[in-house]
């Protein structure tokens, strides 16, 4: 069983082949931003990163239609149930559309689209828009504003399921606090299998991280808006120029770690706050599970600063056991999801009937 999957990022395109759950070939190609800043719209991405694709493709002597299915990471659309969804139509219009939000994530099921050949199966499993939440987690204090889940679904279910075999329970009778440390960070609470609730990392909610604000003081962000800041300077202020990169100029953990090795204490007071408002989540996602809390998972690319970790951990092991996965699984879980429904061991969700319609919000920064 051959597998093409693909995972667009904000700066790069991840591809990989797999056989069965096997990597055989990877890349990661690095997109710089000089490069990104020629495309106005997202969208305008999509035939340029085709193209990339296609080289690989072409220099490694793989074909589309060699594959048994192409798997892509799933963007920001509708919301929809966790599992394997088959790409379709509807699918796509909502993703080109970006009217649920823009991210580079949206590029997945379209290159993976424009790709294959008839016959070939497309799939995404796990998108960000994965919408597990309680009704009570989805209120914000005003009824014209409800709270959104987008998170990083396909790492906190991969981590979710390897902590249920590292207990030796199963998943649905755990009460898990899965933190995802990277670009952006997202903290949720796992009841039995489901995210029950989760900061919103993309619109302004949570932590700050390496490149996000994080939720920030409302009056604070009317004040840039009573300065007459254009609305796509100040959401590059909230995704993408915000948190480390705000404080410190970067987003490179492993640079901001030089730098605190090297005496630097304003990076280590960052560094320390990110990790204290990481703590502050995990200690509200544990009343959200009433204290029920089998594990508290640290994992993603930031799971590699061990500085981070111990700052989280030091504030919140008195709740429970603490395990770290460092890096993510999202390609591995995407494989395996593919190998899944190639193997019909799970049911492929058909995006039209499973959707949730809900008001469209502004579109987020890219």
């Amino acid at each position: 069983m051959q597998l093409l999957i693909l995972n667009p990022g904000s700066t790069s395109t991840k591809i990989a082949i797999y056989h069965g759950t096997e990597p055989v070939l990877h890349e990661t190609i690095r997109h710089d931003t000089a490069t990104l800043n020629r495309f106005a719209h997202l969208m305008d991405q999509a035939p340029w990163r085709e193209a990339l694709v296609r080289d690989w493709l072409a220099a490694h002597m793989v074909h589309p239609a060699d594959c048994t299915a192409i798997i892509a990471r799933g963007g920001l659309m509708a919301p929809v149930p966790s599992g394997v969804l088959a790409v379709d139509a509807l699918m796509l219009e909502d993703l080109r559309s970006c009217r649920f939000g823009a991210h580079a994530s949206n590029l997945g099921a379209i290159i993976a689209h424009a790709l294959a050949p008839s016959g070939v199966p497309l799939f995404t499993a796990d998108p960000v828009v994965v919408d597990e939440m309680d009704d009570l987690a989805r209120f914000s204090g005003h009824p014209e504003i409800e709270r959104r889940s987008i998170f990083h679904a396909l790492n906190h279910k991969a981590a979710a399921r390897r902590a249920a075999q590292a207990l030796g329970k199963p998943l649905q009778r755990l009460g898990l606090i899965v933190a995802h440390l990277g670009g952006g960070i997202s903290v949720g609470a796992h009841r039995h299998g489901r995210v029950v609730d989760v900061n919103n990392a993309l619109d302004g909610d949570g932590p700050f991280s390496p490149e996000r604000s994080g939720g920030l003081p409302v009056a604070g962000v009317l004040a840039w808006c009573a300065q007459g800041l254009p609305l796509a300077q100040i959401r590059r202020k909230l995704v993408g120029e915000g948190g480390m990169v705000a404080y410190l100029g970067t987003a490179d953990a492993a640079a901001v770690q030089r730098r605190i090795a090297a005496g630097d204490t304003q990076a280590a007071r960052v560094l320390q706050a990110m990790g204290y408002q990481v703590a502050k989540e995990i200690g509200a996602m544990a009343a959200v599970l009433e204290g029920h809390i089998d594990a508290i998972v640290l994992t993603g690319g930031l799971a590699q600063c061990t500085p981070l970790c111990e700052e989280i951990i030091r504030r919140v092991a008195f709740l429970g056991q603490v395990l770290v996965f460092p890096g993510e699984d999202e390609m591995q879980a995407l494989a395996e999801a593919g190998v899944a429904a190639c193997r019909g061991e799970t049911s492929v969700l058909c995006y039209a009937a499973v959707r949730r319609p809900e008001k469209a919000p502004l579109p987020t920064s890219t």
